[in-house]
């Protein structure tokens, strides 16, 4: 058993040293994460989805943008769409499990607004389902997947594809990136003399 545990530690470092040396998988995270700032400075807000370890993930990042993740500081606008297990059940019940997500956007959600879709396969239905619907509605669009997806890229703004078909170490290299993505939507979006720059935005429109 202790062979198993190097082989998959092996295994998994092997996926992030990929990560860590892929220059354009690291350019479309900041440019995403500058997207994210942008729309928290204008009042939008971050919506995250997913299924299963990536559902985990949603409300993981979700806890992340509220709280804090490195520095005090205020909370940022963003939730997961994988907490309220009425609207899921009612949904999923009434509608399908496939509209679980995308019924929530189409109620919550604004054009300006960020939604990231988090599956592994690129190939879950709920999840093509939302980022259709943020096209039409205006709604940006990040994808965090693997690398045999083929429909999710097209319907993304931006998508981050893990150079693995093993999921537990796709799930892994996610982690490690929405921790690193929400570390750099903190640095944009409280630069210093941003957050002033906001709460006067904010006591105009008041």
């Amino acid at each position: 058993m202790t062979d198993l545990v190097r082989e998959q530690l092996v295994e998994a470092v092997t996926v992030l040293q990929a990560v860590a040396e892929d220059a354009a998988l690291h350019a479309t995270l900041a440019e995403a994460a500058e997207r994210t700032a942008a729309a928290l400075t204008a009042g939008r807000k971050l919506m995250i989805a997913g299924n299963g370890g990536s559902a985990a993930d949603a409300q993981h990042l979700a806890a992340e943008f509220v709280s804090r993740l490195c520095e005090d500081r205020p909370p940022m606008r963003a939730m997961a769409l994988t907490t309220d297990t009425s609207i899921l059940t009612a949904i999923g019940n009434d509608y399908g499990y496939e509209r679980v997500f995308v019924r929530q956007i189409e109620g919550l959600g604004q054009a300006g607004d960020v939604f990231l879709g988090i599956s592994t396969s690129g190939r879950s239905p709920n999840i093509l389902r939302a980022l259709e619907a943020c096209r039409t509605m205006g709604i940006v669009t990040i994808g965090m997947t693997g690398k045999q997806a083929v429909r999710m890229p097209p319907l993304c703004d931006y998508c981050i594809k893990i150079p693995s078909d093993v999921t537990m170490h796709i799930q892994e290299a996610h982690l490690a990136l929405e921790h690193i993505f929400c570390m750099m939507v903190e640095r944009i979006y409280f630069r210093p003399g941003q957050f002033e720059k906001i709460e006067a935005a904010a006591v105009r429109e008041e």
